[in-house]
């Protein structure tokens, strides 16, 4: 999700995993995997150093050439 955003994305699909957690634990399942998708933006943001979604830019990313 950071990537997409950094890369300009004003949302992201989490629906499959969502669907995922819904079919392994019903209801249970679904909030599972977002409270890990939430936890996963997170680490990222603190790891990246970013305290906002609006600092998230191309500049955090490495691209190859």
């Amino acid at each position: 999700m950071v990537k997409a955003i950094a890369l300009g994305a004003k949302a992201t699909l989490i629906g499959r995993p969502c669907m995922y957690g819904l079919a392994v634990a019903g209801e249970r399942g679904v909030k599972t995997v977002l409270e890990h998708l939430i936890a996963d933006f997170d680490i990222t943001m603190a790891l990246s150093g970013q305290r906002s979604v609006r600092d998230l830019n191309r500049t955090l990313l490495v691209v190859s050439k």
